[in-house]
């Protein structure tokens, strides 16, 4: 292995012009050089660590260091991947057939819907999500078949004997794999433990203010995305309390100080991280058995109608016309990047969307709270069958070129 000080040269099948995926608009060389920094990680056996809670194959991706420095969830790993490494799912897909998956979502693309999460949170500058995108990547360390271990075993054999014949080969590794890469955030916590921990502190006053604007943007992602799996475990909260310079060593010296001298200089601050968006974007509302709440519209903060400042960030957004067609031109742009892409699924997962953002902007203007939106009808924005094109044309919105549709199904058990 080479030294952790020195940067090795990477071998051939790492390289790649764009190492992010390529049907994203613009170039992002922070998040690049991020991926830059795992490759050349792996190249010197520092492998991504598979993370055993979940239910689908994701790995904790680390730099030359050792440092975690994001999390990379494989398209053919997640929960019904034909090479997800947890066995429950496998079980749940054998043994209850007719209960398999969620109804409402395009199997296996959670990766995709990980980074359209994103993307929306980007555009809206919620920032609320870590930046999110499409990556490949190749380790030992991913569930790989035994033949195709087998195989690049084999050829690297062969490579290393008869190198003339091995220069032939297409790819002496691994096949690299595509899926979402997360950067990681640290000094989080899962929602539940702050949640309780807040139940009996009082949070500074400042801070409070804080925590509710940065809620509602974590609402306001969750609605427009319909994200149909955000329990208090997948959203997390970092939480940094109020540290005092000038404390006095002792009872004298507390005398000494002046009033003036007991400065809070260590501000409290408070930051939502939305993790875990893999099962968002829907072709339809839940309507079989299960409603898949969100879970936050328990919490006392559902209650509050929506800041001024959260309307002044998201209303000029979601009320612009070109703004939503770039929105859903470059969710389109993503989504096509995959194999098994359906511009007809595609369409009808954007007509849920947008009756999200509609129904969104209505309860801006009215002043509603979080678990007054969550209340309102679902409904489905469809385009006439005279349409013709992509949502370049969407500029052109008139009554005659959309309509509006109430689902009328809903789910057998459902709270709200």
């Amino acid at each position: 292995m080479a030294s952790p000080m020195t940067t090795p040269a990477i071998p051939a099948y790492y390289h790649r012009k764009k190492p992010v995926w390529p049907f994203e608009r613009g170039y992002d060389p922070a998040f690049t050089e991020l991926i830059r920094q795992a490759e050349i990680a792996i190249d010197n056996g520092i492998f991504p660590e598979r993370i055993y809670q979940g239910s689908s194959g994701s790995y904790f991706v680390k730099n030359l260091q050792g440092k975690i420095i994001g999390v990379f969830k494989p398209k053919d790993e997640e929960p019904y991947g034909r090479l997800n490494p947890k066995w429950t799912k496998w079980m749940h897909k054998l043994c209850c057939p007719c209960c398999f998956g969620r109804s409402c979502l395009v199997p296996n693309q959670g990766y995709l819907s990980e980074s359209g999460a994103s993307l929306v949170d980007r555009k809206l500058g919620l920032k609320v999500v870590p930046k999110t995108k499409v990556v490949e990547l190749v380790s030992t360390t991913f569930n790989y078949p035994r033949i195709a271990r087998g195989t690049s075993q084999v050829k690297n054999a062969i490579n290393n004997k008869f190198p003339k014949i091995g220069k032939h080969f297409n790819r002496l590794g691994l096949r690299p794999k595509v899926g979402s890469f997360q950067e990681f955030v640290e000094g989080f916590k899962d929602a539940d433990y702050w949640l309780r921990r807040f139940d009996t502190e009082q949070l500074p006053v400042s801070v409070e203010k804080k925590f509710q604007s940065q809620f509602e943007r974590l609402v306001i992602l969750d609605y427009i995305i319909r994200n149909t799996d955000r329990g208090n475990d997948n959203w997390l909260i970092k939480y940094d309390p109020p540290v005092i310079l000038n404390q006095p060593r002792s009872n004298a010296d507390q005398e000494m100080l002046a009033p003036n001298e007991w400065e809070v200089v260590g501000k409290p601050d408070i930051t939502i991280a939305a993790i875990d968006n893999g099962l968002a974007f829907p072709f339809k509302h839940p309507d079989a058995w299960r409603g898949y709440p969100y879970h936050w519209a328990w919490t006392p903060m559902a209650k509050v109608p929506f800041s001024q400042e959260t309307k002044d960030l998201v209303l000029p957004r979601i009320e612009d016309l070109n703004f939503v067609d770039e929105l859903i031109d470059d969710l389109r742009n993503l989504f096509k990047g995959d194999k098994g892409f359906d511009s007809h699924m595609f369409e009808r997962q954007m007509g849920v969307m947008h009756g999200q953002i509609l129904n969104l902007r209505k309860a801006l203007h009215d002043n509603l709270t979080p678990i007054q939106l969550v209340q309102m009808t679902p409904i489905i924005i469809k385009r006439c069958s005279g349409w013709a094109g992509t949502t370049s044309n969407f500029r052109a919105f008139t009554e005659n070129t959309f309509t509006e549709n109430v689902q009328s199904d809903s789910p057998f058990f459902s709270w709200f």
